[in-house]
């Protein structure tokens, strides 16, 4: 395993590399908004067996910096080409975006078809950030922006990306999802919230512009991603399908491993790759 911080357009993201120097296909994994590269620990020993990973952690999340003005999911996706460029990766990867990741998979396979052989976004909706809950987040980042992590502040965010199940019976995600929130630099973080969440745009239009075969998950708790809209969005591709994971909430990798790892590997069997120059 090796890590490096990339300069991009979004600032220098933290990249960990896993499984480099194997002949293999390459899979980028970006996870959701509130937590970081940290949140797929549980899937990379099976993602990690036919795959290299590239663990890219977005900006304003962990030990990545921040850029100091505001940015798109279009800005994200440039960044990782950019990772990309700097690893010397050439070739197709498999993109798995968990939420945010999602969207700017999504984004790249529109725009650089090239670059995508298959797409998994678990986790991600597709339409603009509901009002009401722009209203809320908003208000929640003055308090953020003020006060900086406090409990009630934390307690919010476990309680919106891991569902009651989760929250009861596994300690240890609710725990991850705590330290990644209050150890992110609190700037960096309240940028991205309004970067990539509160100026989240509609998606719907460029779905037909992805030809990579894609893989939309959800979890049956998600509160903004149902089994129906989930579904619709996928007839919008011109190679989608779905799969709902009974339990989670947004952070499928984190509160279903062993599925998610499963449905992963299930689709990238039924999608084998040409060559490994990825």
């Amino acid at each position: 395993m090796s890590e490096r911080l990339i300069p991009t357009r979004v600032g220098g993201l933290k990249v960990t590399v896993i499984g480099d120097g194997h002949p293999r296909p390459t899979a980028v994994l970006w996870h959701s908004l509130f937590v970081d590269e940290r949140s797929w620990e549980r899937v990379i020993p099976a993602l990690s067996r036919d795959r290299r990973l590239i663990l890219v952690t977005g900006p304003g999340h962990g030990t990545s910096r921040d850029v100091g003005r505001r940015y798109s999911m279009e800005d994200c996706a440039a960044a990782a080409l950019q990772v990309l460029q700097a690893l010397g990766v050439d070739g197709p990867v498999d993109w798995v975006g968990n939420a945010w990741g999602g969207h700017v998979g999504i984004v790249v396979a529109a725009g650089h078809p090239d670059r995508v052989r298959t797409l998994v976004a678990a986790g991600t909706p597709v339409h603009p950030y509901p009002l009401a809950s722009r209203l809320q987040t908003s208000l929640l980042l003055v308090l953020y922006r003020l006060l900086g992590p406090i409990r009630y502040l934390t307690d919010a965010v476990v309680e919106a990306l891991l569902s009651d199940h989760t929250r009861a019976t596994d300690p240890d995600a609710v725990a991850l999802v705590r330290d990644c929130f209050t150890s992110a630099d609190r700037a960096g973080l309240a940028n991205a919230i309004v970067s990539i969440s509160l100026k989240r745009a509609d998606l719907k239009p460029v779905l037909p512009a992805v030809q990579a075969p894609t893989l939309f998950m959800t979890g049956s708790a998600h509160p903004d991603w149902s089994p129906q809209q989930m579904r619709a969005a996928a007839a919008l591709l011109p190679h989608g399908s779905t799969r709902v994971v009974d339990g989670p909430a947004y952070l499928v990798p984190l509160e279903a491993p062993d599925e998610f790892s499963r449905r992963v590997l299930e689709f990238w069997t039924a999608t084998p790759p040409h060559d490994t120059d990825g």
